[in-house]
């Protein structure tokens, strides 16, 4: 039986994100840009770990944190976490690592406990988790996401589109359509305009523009946010927001107008993004959750990619 131990001795920062980006697969909710982005919109606390197991240095994990009169009142949240080195996440080191996640921070009257592990969904690792005394919420399904990986060759990733996603991406190549790159935040505010109209109009969930701006404020300065826009005659028809993390990217949003859907100007978009993303290293592309109830026909674009569908554990407290 593995034997864990969360180290929270505060650590350099260069260190955590020389660990951080050696990982594969990383996920943006234990970036610490995102912790600072989330204290500043939401003012909620975090706190960093150092996975040991067997002594051995094994992961990292970025814990949300809010605590009122001496933490009497206390909640944790662990988003898309733990994060683990190559050669661990065993099952047995899962639950291991929860065993001890639950003894640091036990049940009791004031406390609210929640957890999104990025753990894959299956019995392993629901035993793991819920033999540490977490119940799993039945009423949600694990979030769903899907990976696109990297490290192919343009041309492989290209090869591996479905063929009527390539076919609409040919299509926009040729059309009246600009794409244009915007590292600097410079259209920040109509992009986050034009998302917040969409989002009415369409009636669809996505993170709120107080989180999103702050992380565009933390990221920006750092070259971790890149904002896409496809213009026809001067006139902005759809954009895709892009945020870095290590070795690893999140599609974080996107919006489009008809005249937008119509000349496939997310197919071109998103391509060009990939391209780029690869020239600047980035391994893995998380292309962002997917369901199958609400936004069916999102999850079937984005698989269009040729990425590799991925299901978590799903929620627990």
């Amino acid at each position: 039986m593995a034997i864990c131990e969360i180290d929270w001795t505060p650590i350099p920062l260069a260190t955590w994100e020389d660990h951080f980006r050696s990982i594969r697969r990383s996920t943006l909710l234990q970036h610490y840009p995102y912790a600072l982005a989330n204290r500043a919109a939401n003012q909620i606390g975090a706190r960093h770990g150092i996975i040991k197991i067997d002594g051995s240095e094994a992961g990292l994990i970025q814990l949300a944190e809010v605590g009122i009169i001496k933490n009497l009142v206390h909640a944790i949240s662990l988003d898309r976490g733990p994060l683990w080195f190559a050669g661990f996440g065993t099952p047995d080191q899962v639950a291991a690592f929860f065993r001890t996640l639950a003894e640091e921070f036990p049940r009791r009257i004031g406390r609210k406990i929640r957890l999104l592990p990025e753990a894959l969904d299956n019995q392993a690792n629901r035993a793991a988790i819920t033999a540490s005394g977490y119940a799993r919420k039945s009423s949600f399904e694990g979030y769903q996401t899907i990976w696109l990986d990297l490290t192919n060759t343009a041309e492989r990733l290209r090869a591996g589109l479905n063929g009527k996603w390539r076919n609409v991406l040919s299509k926009s190549e040729r059309s009246s359509l600009i794409v244009t790159d915007d590292w600097t935040g410079a259209s920040s505010v109509p992009f986050m305009n034009a998302y917040q109209a969409d989002r009415l109009e369409k009636s669809y969930n996505g993170p709120p523009l107080k989180l999103l701006t702050a992380l565009l404020e933390c990221m920006v300065p750092r070259q971790e946010a890149v904002i896409w826009n496809a213009t026809e005659d001067g006139q902005v028809v759809a954009g895709i927001l892009i945020l870095l993390h290590g070795t690893s990217a999140t599609y974080q949003i996107g919006w489009t107008t008809g005249q937008g859907r119509k000349l496939g100007a997310h197919h071109q978009l998103l391509w060009k993004a990939i391209v780029q993303l690869k020239a600047r290293g980035i391994t893995d592309f998380d292309l962002g959750g997917v369901n199958d109830e609400c936004a069916a026909g999102v999850k079937k674009f984005k698989q269009g990619l040729g990425g590799q569908d991925v299901k978590l554990a799903g929620f627990f407290n």
